[in-house]
């Protein structure tokens, strides 16, 4: 279609006089549930409790991430994707129904075909959930897996915790060896090593269920004794699960917890021994870490070894106490990651008796922390050393062609085709710090040219258009 039949095209369609719109009688404005909030036009804003990741922070999360999976590939371990949404009965069979993240936190609602979903609230359980579904029992065990992803829970936004966060975690499944265990929590120390966060691994044992049950009613029946001394939220948890007034962070339930029955005094021979030989593993790795029997995690389905990672800000000296040791754990959300062993967890959700072991680690806590810590963080890709500038419409046809070229001929280039001034495409060099900038206007198209500048000394040479390439790449 040529210029003027769009001309004539566009003349018809302008001198069509517009219908009417038809009446449409209304029967009264849809009622909206009562839970459903409005929202005013215009003022659509970020919900609460999520956030956005924007460019500029981007460079701590390929940091972090890119160090983490390089570091769980050196050991073994392959990728894993879950869904989103699952099965609300996964989590409320996994986590236990009685925890604050079933009961409080997670986001359940009814699809479309009337079945219970939820966002998941954390990985284990759906990894779990894959490896009896797929058949993963028939594969080499044990069976190596590391994730990450977003998780949601419904909590009280605060430093340190969102509505959508991100964990990245390892599962080893199909081993009961307490070498197991060592090795996960000896990839925490080298992952934090690695980069460069000073950090305080936490370890501690729970038992199996057997002599767990006889810890909890010991516990239980010292905890009673001192209910009024507890805090609000822990008097509930004295129906719900005893065992979380252990970790609780108010100073009054931190007190009743120094002195309340220590579960390795329970612990059933089988282990104990099992116990034993994690920390024998640990001290033959000369890796420090604090024995701490207040640490017991959220989930239900923990077993045996469990450990967590705190920042560390201060170096312990020899001999310094438990208690003043934990005192150096700065707020309720300052634990980094933690996890344990969960050998009851796959017979639970339906599969065989499958021993196992795991962890998770807080994305976006391990940033504040490496900001914190004032930690450097060098971006992972190179930046560009060649700018392309241009002038005029003809040279950014031919600048735009160029740019592909270099791109693919390896050549780290940056450019801006948006911008007209000459004098404003070199600041962004500048800003960006390259070595040379390829500058091309009318002149040098016609005359298959194009001007090399040394931004370092202001030096400009003019070059064959056609071995624009090669020079690059021989002054690179």
């Amino acid at each position: 279609m040529n210029f003027m039949a769009i001309k004539k095209l566009r003349k018809k369609t302008i001198s069509k006089k517009p219908k009417k719109a038809r009446k449409i009688k209304r029967r009264g404005r849809p009622r909206l549930a009562k839970t459903t909030k409005t929202v005013k036009t215009g003022s659509l804003k970020l919900l609460r409790g999520m956030q956005d990741i924007l460019p500029q922070k981007q460079v701590y999360w390929e940091y972090l991430i890119g160090r983490a999976e390089k570091l769980a590939k050196a050991y073994g371990f392959s990728k894993i994707d879950t869904p989103l949404l699952e099965d609300s009965r996964l989590f409320k069979r996994s986590i236990g129904s009685t925890s604050d993240i079933v009961m409080k936190e997670m986001f359940t609602f009814v699809d479309r075909g009337g079945y219970e979903v939820a966002l998941r609230p954390e990985m284990t359980a759906s990894i779990a959930r894959a490896y009896i579904e797929q058949g993963m029992v028939t594969l080499t065990q044990p069976v190596k897996l590391y994730y990450f992803g977003p998780m949601f829970r419904h909590e009280r936004p605060q430093a340190g915790r969102f509505r959508q966060f991100h964990q990245f975690g390892l599962e080893v499944i199909g081993s009961p060896l307490p070498v197991i265990d060592a090795q996960i929590i000896l990839f925490s120390h080298a992952l934090f090593q690695d980069l460069g966060v000073k950090v305080d691994i936490q370890v501690n044992s729970l038992g199996c269920s057997v002599c767990r049950a006889e810890y909890k009613r010991n516990l239980l029946a010292y905890l009673r004794k001192k209910k009024q001394s507890l805090c609000s939220n822990c008097q509930k948890r004295l129906k719900r699960n005893p065992l979380r007034i252990l970790d609780c962070k108010e100073d009054r339930c931190q007190s009743v917890a120094a002195i309340a029955p220590q579960i390795v005094d329970y612990l059933c021979d089988e282990c104990k021994n099992h116990f034993i030989k994690v920390l024998e593993y640990l001290d033959g790795l000369a890796m420090p870490y604090t024995l701490n029997p207040r640490v017991v995690r959220g989930l239900d389905y923990y077993t045996k070894t469990i450990f967590e990672v705190w920042p560390s800000y201060t170096k312990a000296t020899e001999g310094t106490a438990l208690t003043e040791k934990i005192q150096e754990k700065p707020g309720s959300q300052s634990a980094l990651g933690g996890g344990g062993r969960y050998d009851g967890l796959i017979e639970n959700l339906g599969g065989t008796p499958t021993p196992a072991c795991g962890l998770a680690f807080g994305i976006e806590r391990i940033i504040a922390e490496i900001k914190k810590q004032k930690v450097r963080v060098s971006p992972k890709e190179r930046p560009p050393q060649i700018f392309l500038s241009q002038l005029g419409e003809v040279a950014r046809k031919k600048a735009l062609k160029l740019f592909e070229d270099l791109r693919v001929a390896g050549v780290k280039v940056a450019e801006a085709l948006a911008k007209s001034s000459l004098k404003t495409q070199l600041e962004v060099a500048n800003k960006l710090k390259v070595k040379f900038t390829l500058i091309l206007g009318q002149k040098e198209v016609l005359d298959k040219t194009i001007i090399l500048r040394d931004m370092t000394t202001g030096n400009q040479e003019t070059v064959d258009f056609d071995k624009v390439i090669a020079e690059v790449k021989k002054r690179l």
